[in-house]
């Protein structure tokens, strides 16, 4: 059947996507490997991250049927084989581009990158390991960027998956509410996150201030809507505080790479959050 551009919009939550770009280019930052080849290797992870919002739909459709019936494939928008023929397209697309632009190396990553979407979506994701999982996809996510020398990303890697783990863990109370200790143990990490990405800049002198003041704004940002829900953990809070940690990784992502004396790339990409912010009014990232 045919789609509608809004309604495939609103199926890889398309705005989300501006979330995306800054992991690889973290990644890159950090081995000093930023390069033309690293504006290519954004759109390999759009690719790829649009196929998991696809793909999520697809499983989900049985229980969205119920619970949020509005949604693409439950209000007959969109057909369930359209939406997994959608997943699998942009996953190809992901894989092919990042091969083009970071040769076997990405290629390879990119192939584990599917491997844990395809895996979260399709078996983990209500399992008690899913948010370990989708945490693991968006380190290999900033890895991306790495290219031939992975590990030397290991420290963005490694951030950007505790922040994911805490907006996949408290993201499960969308629908229901959470729990205040969940709440709580999330708000926590978020702070952990915003500490370290900031003591990552020491001994960089004036270089470490940017760092600080993102790692600071980040963690105002994510923090604040994420405390509100251990005070009021129903379900309308939770998905304002979800929506604030998906948009929250833009100043995440640009604190990282000013942390990697890439402050001018930590800037440009900063100009995303206000058009993630207005995005996510249209269609909704969660």
């Amino acid at each position: 059947m045919l789609v509608g551009l809004a309604d495939l919009a609103e199926l890889v939550r398309a705005p989300a996507a501006l979330s995306v770009p800054g992991d690889t280019l973290a990644g890159a930052a950090a081995v000093g490997a930023l390069s033309p080849a690293s504006a290519l290797m954004p759109l390999a992870s759009i690719c790829l991250y649009w196929s998991g919002m696809a793909l999520n739909d697809y499983a989900d459709r049985e229980l969205d049927a119920v619970e949020r019936p509005e949604r693409p494939i439950p209000s007959g928008r969109v057909g369930a084989g359209t939406a997994l023929g959608i997943a699998a397209g942009l996953t190809v697309a992901g894989v092919t581009t990042a091969a083009l632009a970071g040769g076997r190396p990405a290629a390879r990553t990119a192939v584990l990158l599917t491997a844990a979407v395809w895996s979260y979506d399709l078996v983990l994701k209500n399992s008690p390991v899913g948010p370990a999982a989708m945490a693991a996809a968006r380190g290999l996510d900033v890895l991306l960027g790495a290219g031939r020398t992975p590990g030397a990303a290991a420290a963005p890697a490694l951030l950007v998956a505790a922040h994911t783990a805490g907006v996949t863990a408290l993201s499960r109370g969308e629908v229901h509410g959470t729990r205040p200790a969940t709440a709580a143990s999330v708000t926590a990490v978020t702070g952990l996150v915003a500490g370290l990405t900031a003591w990552r800049a020491r001994g960089r002198g004036r270089g470490a201030v940017l760092p600080a003041v993102l790692a600071a704004t980040y963690a105002a940002a994510v923090g604040r809507a994420q405390a509100r829900a251990v005070s009021d953990p129903s379900a309308p809070t939770v998905r304002t505080a979800t929506g604030a940690g998906i948009r929250g990784l833009v100043p995440l992502q640009a604190g990282l790479l000013a942390g990697s004396a890439a402050p001018r790339t930590a800037v440009a990409l900063l100009a995303a959050a206000p058009a993630a912010a207005w995005a996510s009014k249209v269609v909704s990232p969660t």
